[in-house]
C-alpha cells in the first residue's frame, strides 16, 4: 500500500481486494467510502465477484486437496525463480523505450463500456 508504483485507484483496488477478501469490509466504511471515490458501482460489484471467485475456489482446491498444478510444473517454477538482472534490466529498458508517448482514450461507446 506504501508503494509509490502504484496510483491511488490502484492502491483502493488493493484496499478492497483485501477487506472484501477477509471479510472486513462491512467493519470498515472508511474502506468502503475510499474505494466509492476511485470506482463506480458497477466496478465494485466486479472486483468484489472476482475477489469472492478466487477466494472460493483457492478453498476448494485447499479443501480437496488439489494442487493447483502438477509437482513437475510447481520444480520447474522453483528453478526460475532467479532473475537474471542484466535480462531484467534490457526488458524494462526496452519497454521505456517503446512507451507510447499517449494512451488513446477509452471508447465509451463500445459494448460493456
Amino acid at each position: 500500500m506504501e508503494s509509490p508504483h502504484l496510483s491511488p485507484r490502484e492502491r483502493a483496488a488493493a484496499l478492497w481486494a483485501e477487506h472484501f477478501t477477509r471479510n472486513t469490509a462491512r467493519e470498515r466504511p472508511d474502506v468502503f467510502e475510499e474505494v466509492r471515490k476511485h470506482f463506480s458501482d458497477a466496478e465494485m460489484v466486479e472486483m468484489s465477484f472476482m475477489s469472492g471467485k478466487q477466494g472460493f475456489s483457492n478453498r476448494m482446491m485447499d479443501s480437496f486437496q488439489i494442487p493447483i498444478e502438477e509437482q513437475n510444473e510447481v520444480d520447474k517454477i522453483k528453478k526460475s525463480v532467479r532473475a537474471n538482472p542484466d535480462k531484467m534490466k534490457a526488458y524494462l529498458e526496452s519497454i521505456v523505450a517503446n512507451w507510447p508517448e499517449r494512451f488513446p482514450e477509452p471508447d465509451s461507446t463500445a459494448p460493456g463500456a
